[in-house]
């Protein structure tokens, strides 16, 4: 049974380093460094490919921060020095608003760029895989996204008073690790793009494999996740991570089905 997990990685007086925090900054080096090599295969700007990661990141944290400072308006006023841990709050409903306001600002840049979408979007997503292979690491470490109970071997158990502070996670319980589960499959994603991409044949193909494997990942990985505060529906037949990843599977699926369509419609003008 894994335990000792912890989510604060180095405490120096009052000062802490948060292990999510840490991992999840990791894991965005990591994943501007590979940008720049899947950028130079897909023949665009290894720079503008930076500028454009950076300006996506600084607008989904930002949108996040807002969130969660107008969602604890009253407390913060009543407190104010909890602003300084809300950089350490991780919830299913921060992460989707924040990857909508990354979307909007890679569309914005690109297009301001004259960046072709389809191409940037390819040359990005091997690179997003690891980054959120490494994001559930730091969940992992954190508590936070945890896991059903589970009596196995593999369970992790959290006894950190942080972690329920934080992430309200259930601690001297042994729970399935779900983040590392979620953390392998992204990180295999991430390397079937970087392995498919220089036999890519249309432009877009990668994205769409992309919105498919994530969509199955978030999907499967959810049923062994602890239900509490993920928008159930259906009677707890299916919850919100898991609707949206319907949403993404069916959305990747539309865009490898509209590039073959136009192949094919290509080859009948050639014919």
């Amino acid at each position: 049974m894994l335990a000792q997990v912890h989510p604060v990685l180095l405490h120096i007086g009052a000062f802490i380093i948060p292990s999510y925090g840490a991992v999840a900054a990791l894991g965005v080096l990591a994943g501007l460094i590979v940008a720049q090599r899947t950028a130079q295969r897909a023949g665009l700007n290894p720079a503008q490919i930076w500028n454009l990661c950076v300006v996506s990141l600084f607008a989904s944290l930002a949108a996040q921060r807002l969130l969660l400072i107008a969602i604890n308006m009253s407390s913060l006023r009543q407190h104010p020095s909890w602003l300084l841990t809300l950089a350490m709050v991780h919830h299913p409903l921060l992460a989707a608003v924040g990857a909508t306001a990354a979307m909007a600002a890679t569309v914005f840049y690109a297009r301001r760029k004259q960046m072709p979408l389809a191409t940037t979007f390819d040359a990005l997503v091997a690179p997003l895989a690891l980054g959120m292979a490494f994001e559930q690491l730091g969940a992992l470490l954190a508590g936070s996204d945890y896991g059903t109970e589970g009596q196995i071997p593999w369970a992790v158990t959290y006894s950190h008073p942080l972690a329920a502070m934080w992430s309200g996670t259930p601690l001297g319980i042994p729970l399935h690790p779900v983040q590392a589960y979620a953390a392998m499959a992204f990180f295999t994603l991430s390397i079937s793009l970087l392995v498919w991409q220089p036999s890519l044949r249309q432009c877009g193909d990668l994205a769409g494999m992309w919105l498919m494997g994530t969509g199955v990942i978030v999907f499967i990985t959810e049923l062994w996740r602890d239900p509490e505060g993920r928008g159930v529906m259906l009677n707890g037949a299916i919850d919100g991570p898991q609707l949206a990843a319907v949403a993404m599977v069916v959305g990747g699926a539309l865009v490898l089905r509209e590039r073959k369509t136009q192949v094919s419609m290509s080859e009948g003008v050639h014919g």
